[in-house]
């Protein structure tokens, strides 16, 4: 199967490294794969499956999809790398110096968007009050499991795709019985969220139309998602550069830590980051390229030894 070629030319140098990161769910994810300079992603589309290999070089992009969907994926890939998000209004304040470093230094960097909103709420609701590293087990359990192999070079012992897999359809999702999901390490709180958007994948996916406030409350009028969980979801599928991850246990102290210099809780954080309504998403993903961190303390977060456990927190 040779696929499809698409050469593409984007108005600015493209940053494709930060929406893969946030696309990949763990560097084991089956879905998502980088080698080198190269990006791979196995995904769902509306006309089908499809593998895509994508290799930047600067404001030129080179990419070959097989499936189904790739004719496609290869139309909205300009896209997924930035193309429909607007930058203007967004400007640094000058108190912010962290801020107005990255924006100096990735200021061509854009909100990517993968209009493929079930597929970015599936893992949302995996990792709902979780450690990544016991999210992304699960995922990549889950996947594997009740997945299926993506198309072309993926199904190549030898190639860079080999071993890849397309995430589950709703219909899938659905009907995966409770004890898998507990085997998997997902409690019924989440599984029980995952389950019930999975019957509404349709009408979820019509929100990509949507204003991103009409979005958020339509994703949040379901049990079980709240507003990190929608945040989530739009940053990834919609392209969202306002949905900043309120709710995360790590984002909003980090933000403040840069900007301030004080570890400060989300309430302090929206209000440091009001002045950025609109782009405050934007702001969370310059403030994560700049590589400022806030110092850890104490022992890392032990992940549970049994699987029904309270949950409290991010929905």
């Amino acid at each position: 199967m040779n696929g499809l070629t698409r050469h593409v030319r984007l108005a600015r140098p493209a940053m494709i490294g930060p929406t893969f990161a946030q696309l990949r769910r763990g560097p084991g994810d089956p879905t998502h794969r980088q080698v080198g300079d190269m990006y791979l992603r196995a995904t769902r589309t509306p006309a089908g499956p499809v593998l895509i290999k994508i290799i930047p070089h600067g404001a030129e992009v080179a990419a070959r999809a097989w499936g189904a969907g790739a004719e496609w994926s290869l139309d909205q890939l300009p896209r997924l790398l930035g193309a429909a998000d607007d930058p203007r209004g967004f400007r640094p304040r000058l108190e912010h110096g962290p801020l107005v470093e990255a924006w100096q230094r990735y200021g061509h960097y854009r909100v990517g968007r993968s209009e493929a909103v079930f597929e970015a709420l599936a893992p949302a609701c995996i990792e709902q009050v979780v450690t990544g590293k016991e999210a992304f087990r699960a995922w990549r359990l889950l996947v594997r499991e009740f997945g299926e192999p993506a198309p072309g070079p993926a199904l190549e012992p030898g190639s860079a795709a080999y071993g890849m897999y397309l995430p589950p359809e709703p219909e899938v999702w659905a009907k995966v019985p409770s004890w898998r999901f507990l085997a998997a390490g997902v409690e019924q709180r989440r599984s029980r969220t995952l389950v019930r958007t999975a019957g509404r994948a349709t009408a979820l996916e019509r929100t990509l139309t949507w204003p991103y406030e009409q979005a958020d409350l339509a994703m949040r009028s379901f049990p079980g998602v709240g507003a990190w969980t929608s945040a989530e979801v739009r940053q990834r599928a919609h392209g969202d550069p306002d949905a900043w991850s309120i709710g995360d246990y790590h984002v909003g102290k980090a933000i403040t830590y840069t900007l301030t210099g004080k570890e400060l809780d989300d309430d302090a954080c929206l209000e440091i980051l009001e002045p950025y309504r609109g782009h405050r998403f934007r702001v969370q993903m310059l403030l994560f390229m700049v590589g400022q961190r806030r110092p850890r303390r104490g022992p890392r977060m032990t992940l549970p030894t049994h699987t029904p456990y309270a949950t409290r927190g991010r929905s």
